[in-house]
Parts: structure tokens; C-alpha cells; sequence
């Protein structure tokens, strides 16, 4: 019978790799602002990156004009609020989340498609591969997506979402988080990425994130909360950009 790993055995593997790379870079290294492919602690990382040669294409062109096309058209009014998808109200904590989207110089980036999904309040997905026997919300399915506006600023009004179990070790937990995607011209330019909210007491213990072993680029990864984003009397507000390349790069997840 195989022993479960256990979050103390987990969390000795991430403080090497912390130290490892701290070392590293007191030696002269650039700081990893992007995990390894293979992260130990995240144990199917090591199984979900390519571990052959690329295959290259003849045509590369023609893969972009299979997929998808997004437009304006394509995005209605109400698609960026995952709390006005169904006939009721869903429970949690109800927040708005704004930001925006720039290139390595600051810049915006414009006409951006960007959607999010995310677990409900209980910290369950609609997903019928969701097992965890926290409630699901019949008016709650977490998905929305919105264009960047001129200013490449993005929103989104939502519940925060609440954590839940995984099966990467045993009483492994994930943090509060939300994914976003992000289109470039095309299917093949699709950026992935999490957000995280502050002050989260699971951060240390989540090697998701703990794959991040820059502490800058990390806390890149964690919203402000901006009181004057909050709406009174419904809901908090929290800022997060996401800048898509350059030293000041929002991770993504490459290769997962």
C-alpha cells in the first residue's frame, strides 16, 4: 500500500526549492520569474509538460485559421457578470474585479478578449468532474468573459470563490482563486493564468503557486483589495493588471 504524501512533506520540498533558487540567485542567476515544468512538489506538473520534441508544422498558418474568431459581436453586455447569468441571486461575497491589460512597456493592450472561470462560494466548479461535496449553487456556473476597453481595462462582477480540496497530496487545499485566459489574434496565442486575493492563509501551502519561487513575481500574482473600487452596500472592489511580457510579466501557465 503506497503511503499518502503528506502537506509536511510537500512543504519541506517547496522550502528546498525556495532556498534553491535563492541561492541561485545570490550566485549571479537570474530570478525565475516562471516555474519549472516539471515542479516535484505539483506532482502531475512532472506528467503534463512536454517530455519529447516539438513537432513542427509545414504550415503553421493554417492552424491559426481553424480556430476560433472573436469580435465584438461575440461578447454581450452581461457577459462580464457571473452574478446576472441565471434567474436568482448566487450566494457568497459579492465583488467586483477590474484591472488591466498591458504589453511589457506599459502599454495597453486593446480589443483583448479575457474570461475567467472559477469555483462558487462553497468552493465547488460547475464541472461534472467536480466530486467535492461542497454544494453547488443553481444560479451560479462561473464563467464570463469582456473585451478590454481603449484603456485595456477589463472587469468582471462576481462571488469570491472559496477554496477547495485536491488530490495532489493528502489535506492538500487550493487558495481562493479565479483563471483567466486571454486571447491574442488568434487560438494559438492563448495566455492562462490565476488570480489569487490577499492575505490568504493557504498561500504557504499550495504548490501551485509555491511553484512561482520568485517572491516578486508571486506576489504579481495576488490582487490589491481598493476600497474605492467597493460598492456600498453591495459589493468589495480588487484591482489586479496583468502585463503579458517583459521582467514585469504576469506568470502563465506554460506547458501545464
Amino acid at each position: 500500500m503506497t503511503t499518502p504524501v503528506t502537506q509536511g512533506r510537500i512543504s519541506a520540498e517547496i522550502a528546498e526549492r525556495r532556498e534553491a533558487h535563492a541561492a541561485a540567485v545570490a550566485a549571479g542567476a537570474p530570478a525565475r520569474s516562471h516555474p519549472e515544468r516539471g515542479y516535484a512538489p505539483y506532482r502531475s506538473s512532472v506528467l503534463r509538460h512536454p517530455g519529447k520534441p516539438l513537432v513542427a508544422l509545414h504550415d503553421p498558418e493554417a492552424v491559426e485559421l481553424s480556430g476560433p474568431v472573436f469580435g465584438v459581436t461575440d461578447v454581450t453586455a452581461l457577459d462580464h457578470d457571473l452574478t446576472r447569468r441565471h434567474r436568482g441571486e448566487p450566494l457568497g461575497e459579492r465583488i467586483r474585479v477590474t484591472g488591466r491589460v498591458l504589453d511589457r512597456g506599459g502599454r495597453p493592450v486593446r480589443g483583448q478578449l479575457v474570461e475567467v472561470w472559477q469555483a462558487n462560494a462553497a468552493g465547488r466548479y460547475a464541472h461534472q468532474r467536480d466530486d467535492h461535496p461542497a454544494p453547488l449553487d443553481p444560479n451560479f456556473t462561473g464563467v464570463g468573459r469582456c473585451l478590454t476597453d481603449d484603456r485595456g481595462a477589463y472587469e468582471f462582477v462576481t462571488v469570491k470563490p472559496g477554496a477547495y480540496p485536491w488530490r495532489n497530496h493528502l489535506n492538500a487545499w487550493r487558495p481562493a482563486h479565479i483563471h483567466f485566459s486571454l486571447f491574442g489574434n488568434a487560438f494559438t496565442q492563448r495566455l492562462i493564468t490565476q488570480m489569487y486575493f490577499p492575505g490568504d492563509p493557504l498561500f504557504p501551502y499550495d504548490p501551485i503557486l509555491q511553484s512561482v519561487t520568485d517572491d516578486s513575481a508571486r506576489r504579481r500574482l495576488v490582487a490589491t483589495y481598493d476600497h474605492d473600487l467597493s460598492t456600498p452596500e453591495w459589493s468589495l472592489g480588487y484591482r489586479w493588471d496583468i502585463v503579458l511580457d517583459g521582467p514585469a510579466a504576469t506568470w502563465i501557465e506554460e506547458g501545464r
